[in-house]
């Protein structure tokens, strides 16, 4: 599993996005990710979007629950 930065149409805004997640763990793991980063957040194209540039501590939570992931992009 991959997490990426992006600013795709949000008028400049990060967003950090995690790729690799089975389509059945994407809601609960959206949920918990949003109320762990304190923010909003969205699954859409089968990824989890997280408001603002949340990479370390979404791949600390990932890692403590047992994902493997890869920090991507710049």
């Amino acid at each position: 599993m991959r997490i990426f930065r992006g600013k795709g149409g949000r008028g400049g805004k990060a967003l950090s996005v995690v790729r690799g997640l089975p389509r059945r763990d994407l809601e609960a793991v959206a949920k918990d990710l949003k109320k762990h980063c304190a923010t909003g957040g969205t699954v859409k194209d089968g990824a989890v979007e997280i408001q603002g540039d949340q990479r370390e501590k979404i791949a600390e939570r990932l890692t403590a629950q047992g994902y493997t992931v890869k920090l991507a992009g710049g």
